[in-house]
């Protein structure tokens, strides 16, 4: 696995993320004419989200060029504050020129199975591809390692068919629908932002390899295929 770009503190990580999603969407629609790419939940990604919404970022990247996922999301309505969708939003989506129909939400509000069952159907009619790929997908990682939300010891670590499941989660909101392993290793590129002291220990790990005694991380078995793995971390994020 190629080693952890390290950034001083968590605005330092945000920018340094922005170049490195410009550079890939770019490269998307130079290749393609578009770019699809999966957006991440939790603390972390929303310094980076405001950073992207802002000068001179809004005006670099074409977003008219862009279809808009998510990695997971919490079963609650789009207008809650537990929300995936919601965050973005709020941080990125209302902030630059997106057409709503390349915003492409899972639907927290329905039942979680059916819900992804709806968003593996989604992807599949957007991308016409069996085995959809994202050009970008961008995850964090909790402190017990889990990323999306494929958390350690869970039935959905192991789906080898399906791109999207339900799950649950060890603290509420439990219910959560989430893009599985075969779906996020078949991306062009995944990019991880870790920050906070908090993720030492299972950064360490994850970036262990199989050095460790321990099973891997969910975070650890992120690892496209056919496709770029950047991880890139604020300094408390490594113990120093």
């Amino acid at each position: 696995m190629e080693p952890a770009r390290v950034f001083a503190d968590p605005a330092a990580l945000a920018e340094g993320a922005a170049v490195e999603i410009e550079r890939i969407v770019r490269r998307a629609i130079d290749n393609r004419g578009r770019a699809l790419v999966a957006l991440a939940g939790g603390s972390t990604p929303r310094g980076l989200y405001g950073r992207l919404g802002a000068e001179p970022w809004r005006s670099r990247i074409d977003w008219s060029c862009l279809e808009i996922f998510w990695g997971d999301e919490r079963c609650v309505p789009p207008t809650d504050s537990a929300s995936n969708y919601a965050m973005a939003k709020e941080a990125l989506l209302a902030r630059v020129p997106i057409p709503e129909r390349a915003v492409h939400r899972i639907d927290g509000e329905r039942a979680p199975r059916r819900a992804a069952a709806l968003y593996e159907e989604e992807l599949r009619r957007i991308t016409n591809l069996e085995l959809p790929r994202l050009d970008l997908v961008v995850l964090g990682m909790g402190a017990d390692g889990h990323t999306a939300s494929l958390f350690p010891g869970t039935v959905a670590l192991d789906e080898e068919e399906r791109l999207v499941v339900a799950t649950e989660a060890p603290a509420a909101p439990r219910d959560r629908v989430t893009l599985t392993l075969p779906m996020l290793n078949a991306a062009r590129a995944v990019l991880f932002l870790v920050q906070g002291g908090d993720k030492a220990p299972a950064l360490e790990r994850v970036l262990a390899g199989g050095e460790s005694s321990e099973p891997p991380p969910p975070a650890a078995r992120v690892r496209p295929r056919r496709g770029e793995l950047l991880w890139l971390v604020d300094r408390a994020a490594t113990g120093a």
